[in-house]
């Protein structure tokens, strides 16, 4: 364990203070997956936790909110979202170096890919199904009875998220890239009006993100909260439909080329309309805009992971230095999505 990443005589000194229930020695152990906000799962021998803290050093304005993280899902404790149960909030940076939270540790199974080789047809397509069902119950969740009304600002989601995702990108840019000052322009000039639909989205909604049963197809755990707000849900269809897209295996983790329907798995179109049912919707137009939208803050965020790299605060650098190469093939896609490359 680099202690410069978590200090377990401090942490195992606070959860003993402010723990129900908690008793040493502790044991960590980093997980492999994540980029952003370093996550730990902590043993004792009696209990297991997660643990998941800012990245240290010098960060971005509102990135790695894990504030947010944590009241997202405790206001979700009662909902028909699956989340962990959340145990603590630490606020203190004198305590490891930045804030933290403590959540139980689900004992399920996660797939990094949705072609999830080596399960049953039935099986994958019960999974994509409840993956849609699931999306579909979050943004059915209402926001004033679970006290997020005030989770994100009023206004066009897309104008703010736009906005925002650019002077993240300016912010992290390390050398000028045409396609991606295109998106920009391009997505400024497509965001379609404000249609008033205003809902929780997750912001990463991909099934690398979601936890299952071991034995079975139920969702246990939507996690990764840290880019959810309050927002457009299509925001939230849209990126699963861009990670099905991407290339299969360990990198690109989608669909493109997969032969679906001899694996269970739904077009692309199938799932949306899907989601649309269960949402009591007619269908989507523009789907494009949205697609690109995805493409366009995933190139965003990938640029950002580099730029942490170069300034040696990544939580991964060898991993998020070939990141910082998919930034133009992100813009790429994008600008086809919406017809412009």
């Amino acid at each position: 364990m680099d202690s410069a990443i978590l200090d377990l005589k401090r942490v195992d000194a606070y959860l003993g203070t402010h723990l129900k229930g908690y008793r040493g020695p502790l044991e960590a152990k980093k997980f492999e997956v994540g980029q952003s906000n370093p996550t730990f799962e902590l043993k004792t021998p009696e209990n297991s936790y997660v643990l998941r803290r800012k990245p240290p050093g010098v960060l971005l304005k509102s990135a790695h909110a894990v504030d947010r993280e944590f009241r997202v899902q405790s206001a979700l404790a009662e909902s028909d979202v699956p989340v962990p149960k959340m145990l603590l909030l630490c606020e203190d940076d004198d305590v490891i170096g930045s804030a933290f939270y403590v959540m139980e540790h689900l004992d399920g199974r996660t797939f990094l890919e949705p072609t999830m080789l080596g399960e049953r047809t039935e099986t994958r397509t019960a999974i994509i199904d409840e993956m849609n069902r699931v999306l579909a119950a979050l943004h059915k969740v209402d926001i004033d009875s679970v006290g997020l009304s005030d989770y994100g600002p009023p206004g066009s989601y897309f104008e703010r998220q736009i906005g925002r995702w650019t002077k993240q990108f300016r912010a992290s840019e390390t050398t000028q890239i045409p396609d991606m000052d295109a998106l920009i322009e391009a997505l400024t000039n497509a965001t379609p009006k404000d249609d008033g639909q205003r809902t929780l989205v997750h912001g990463d909604y991909r099934i690398d993100n979601l936890m299952f049963e071991k034995q079975g197809t139920r969702c246990l755990g939507v996690l990764d909260w840290e880019l959810s707000t309050i927002g457009h849900p299509f925001a939230d269809l849209a990126a699963v439909i861009m990670q099905w897209q991407m290339p299969p295996g360990k990198e690109g983790r989608g669909l493109s080329g997969i032969d679906r329907s001899s694996l269970g798995l739904p077009s692309d179109q199938a799932f949306i309309d899907q989601y649309c049912e269960r949402r009591d919707l007619p269908g989507i137009d523009n789907f494009g805009f949205y697609l690109a939208f995805n493409f366009f803050r995933m190139a965003a965020i990938l640029q950002g992971v580099y730029k942490r790299a170069l300034d040696g605060n990544a939580s991964d650098p060898k991993r998020a230095q070939i990141f910082g190469s998919y930034v133009p093939k992100f813009a790429q896609r994008g600008l086809t999505a919406l017809g412009r490359g």
